[in-house]
């Protein structure tokens, strides 16, 4: 499936129609001489299609109609990583849901790299997974388009490239909720430390910050608006990019709730009370932020729904193009991090 030069960058794009042709023969003809698990055949066209297949770099071990044909009951999970308790949640609902169905789920991590993506797809793909569920999907990689042009089943989780099988939350909606609580309380001026934007659920929060704010009539200042990964240190760094500006925001929607945290850590050792001075809602709801000093208030995604949809559409395949993102609705959850802005905050 991969060649050797650049199978370390890219998926390869040749199939057994490409072969079939410049053979000039049927693609089930060259199917059927590639296929190992059939006796080899030394005709003339047998030997002529195996030369082609070599020059043009086709590998069938881990092609489509293998998949198709050799169900192994697994199914491979892609993730940034684990050590990101939002990932591990999404892996373990997974998990969960193959057992229900017999299936089993084998996880790979990539640390969000589009050529890690694609050494992990191609391992998975060789033990004989039945597809592929990934979390990785970014607006500017095809990674997708590749296996998609492959034929290898796949299903996007978490993220999605607007194209693909997708199971998601519905980002725009929790971004909303998020910056409507915030505005209910009073708050006027709302930053938003706003995720990676190669990430669709980063950038569908950031669309629902923006609408509630227009809906508001409420001031959408550029300077409110910063950039982060996930990370917990991104958010910290973010965090104190906000603390430099004057006046400073009353309010604060970080993407995740990782961020979050790292924007508590950063309001912290400023000295500033939460949510006294500054108030902060996240987003996933991860177990840990209802055990802070300051229980985080957050919008919970379901990610166990999330699961179920994902695996469906892997079953379904093509038979789900009426309906090839399943859309799942979050919640916001209020806690202690959020009240009514300071009477002299502005």
């Amino acid at each position: 499936m991969f060649q050797d030069a650049d199978a370390q960058e890219r998926l390869v794009r040749v199939t057994l129609h490409d072969v079939a042709a410049a053979a000039g023969v049927s693609k089930s003809t060259v199917s059927r001489i590639l296929d190992e698990r059939l006796p080899r055949s030394d005709s003339e066209t047998a030997r002529r299609v195996r030369e082609i297949a070599a020059r043009l770099g086709y590998v069938r071990d881990v092609s489509a109609a293998s998949l198709r044909r050799g169900k192994t009951n697994t199914i491979g999970v892609i993730v940034p990583r684990l050590t990101d308790t939002v990932m591990a949640m999404l892996y373990e609902a997974l998990a969960h849901a193959c057992a229900r169905s017999k299936r089993f789920a084998i996880v790979a991590t990539t640390d969000d790299q589009p050529k890690a993506d694609r050494t992990a797809a191609r391992t998975l793909l060789q033990r004989g997974v039945d597809g592929l569920v990934l979390s990785t999907a970014r607006e500017d990689d095809d990674f997708p388009s590749e296996l998609a042009d492959l034929g290898v089943p796949y299903v996007l989780a978490l993220r999605t490239d607007g194209k693909s099988l997708s199971s998601v939350g519905d980002d725009q909606l929790g971004g909303y909720l998020a910056t409507r609580h915030l505005l209910d309380l009073g708050h006027r001026r709302i930053a938003i430390i706003a995720g990676p934007t190669y990430a669709s659920s980063s950038r569908g929060r950031l669309e629902g910050y923006r609408r509630a704010l227009a809906e508001a009539g409420a001031i959408s200042d550029p300077a409110l608006i910063v950039e982060s990964t996930f990370g917990i240190d991104s958010g910290a760094v973010a965090m104190e990019r906000l603390l430099e500006l004057n006046p400073l925001p009353t309010a604060v929607f970080a993407v995740n709730d990782n961020t979050a945290i790292g924007a508590l850590s950063a309001i912290a050792r400023m000295g500033l009370p939460v949510p006294e001075a500054i108030s902060v809602v996240g987003y996933n709801d991860i177990p840990l932020v209802s055990r802070l000093p300051v229980p985080l208030t957050t919008v919970r995604v379901p990610f166990d729904q999330i699961a179920v949809a994902a695996l469906e559409l892997l079953s379904d395949g093509p038979a789900s193009d009426n309906c090839r993102i399943r859309v799942a609705t979050p919640t916001l959850i209020p806690r202690r991090s959020t009240a009514s802005p300071r009477a002299d905050a502005d």
